[in-house]
């Protein structure tokens, strides 16, 4: 018998959650086909089966919370699938006539097609036979994310009749109580380990937008029709905060123990809001890096992000974070340090303002800038020159161009 157990998933992480099995019990395997798939709270992770086989055993159920090096199934690799001896190939054609009736009911065409969902969880939705209609979504905006769904096949949802709409007299339940999702409950303790480890502490700053912004719309159109990339006011970000990171190399640094690590490379973390939570992928050597090579990393993190696809390489080995929740609308914020870094700049909104240049008031697009930082390592004068030193180079963009 071979063992098939939880993986290393990465970084501080010790826990995962099945999310779906591939295979059934007495299905024949090949050595690196997958077995199940497993949710953390950065990553889904495919176990692969170890040796060619017979799945004999899944001592483990989708939904379950399992820990690493647990053991999940069992691999027989000298036994024959169920019924393979009496098959030979012409019996191949019956056998895979009767497969479908084994197979959970399709998802009726247009099932819960009114339902916002991601395309992993309308994928085990129809696979698993569950309702999105019936299904309460745990994602942003009320999304219904690949973790629902596992939660609603575990509760023996089915496709429902239709969903009942809410009473219009306000009689219906007053509220409703469900699970967190792993992702979910790691998000909590990662956001909450960060306050009580940390003496937090943020500082503010105001960037008038005008020249980055005449720049970017100068050379967008050409960038796009050559290089194939959108230009964004992020990338510009990265690059003015990993040049004031090098004049300020603490703020890149982090605490560990009572001794203090400074980085001497940038490996630049962007704050993606995905359909199953927040995720901070990084970008590698982001100070080896111009503009335009960021700007298609920060577009192919992101896109992996969505996807459900990012590996644990994307998501270790951050130095530094940025977080903007402006594309949301925020005005300003007090973003929360990304643990054990010592330091994330949040961005928001570019807001048209009247502000006073040279003694004229003027309308300007305005953006308020946020350092959150760890006052153990840094020191407010610190934090304070590193938010100027962003502002002089976002409203000068051609000086950091030329490094």
């Amino acid at each position: 018998m071979v063992a098939i157990k939880v993986p290393p998933l990465g970084e501080s992480i010790v826990e995962a959650t099945i999310s779906r099995w591939v295979k059934r019990e007495g299905e024949a395997v090949t050595a690196g086909e997958t077995l199940v798939e497993l949710e953390t709270d950065k990553i889904t992770v495919e176990v692969p089966a170890l040796a060619s086989g017979v799945l004999t055993k899944r001592l483990r159920n989708e939904g379950d919370v399992v820990a690493v090096d647990e053991q999940l199934a069992e691999i027989d690799e000298t036994a024959a699938p169920a019924g393979a001896p009496a098959l030979g190939p012409a019996a191949a054609a019956p056998a895979a006539a009767q497969e479908p009736a084994a197979q959970p009911a399709a998802q009726p065409a247009g099932a819960g097609a009114d339902v916002k969902a991601s395309p992993a969880a309308r994928r085990l939705a129809t696979e698993s036979g569950v309702d999105l209609a019936g299904v309460a979504g745990t994602g942003r905006g009320g999304v219904v994310s690949k973790p629902d769904v596992v939660q609603a096949a575990a509760q023996g949802a089915r496709p429902a009749a239709a969903p009942r709409p809410a009473p219009a007299n306000g009689t219906g339940p007053r509220e409703s109580r469900e699970k967190m999702t792993t992702r979910r409950k790691r998000i909590a303790e990662n956001l909450l380990a960060s306050q009580h480890q940390t003496a937090h502490l943020t500082t503010f700053n105001e960037i008038d937008m005008t020249a980055v912004t005449q720049l970017r719309e100068r050379v967008r159109e050409r960038v796009e029709k050559e290089h194939g990339v959108r230009l964004s006011f992020m990338p510009f970000f990265v690059k003015a905060a990993v040049a004031a990171l090098q004049q300020y190399p603490l703020v890149n640094g982090k605490i560990d123990g009572d001794s203090i690590v400074q980085h001497h490379y940038v490996n630049m973390g962007i704050a993606v809001a995905s359909d199953a939570g927040l995720v901070v992928p990084n970008i590698k050597d982001a100070d080896r890096k111009g503009v335009l090579e960021i700007s298609r990393d920060i577009v192919a993190v992101a896109k992996r992000a969505r996807d459900g696809k990012l590996t644990m390489d994307d998501l270790t080995g951050g130095t530094f974070t940025i977080t903007n929740g402006g594309v949301f609308g925020s005005l300003v914020s007090t973003p929360i340090i990304n643990y054990p870094q010592v330091g994330i700049l949040g961005l928001h909104k570019v807001q048209d303002r009247p502000v006073a240049v040279d003694g004229q008031v003027v309308i300007r697009p305005m953006m308020y800038v946020a350092l959150s930082y760890d006052h153990r390592l840094i020191d407010g004068q610190q934090a304070v020159l590193f938010l100027v030193r962003v502002k002089e180079l976002m409203e000068d963009p051609a000086s950091m161009l030329i490094a």
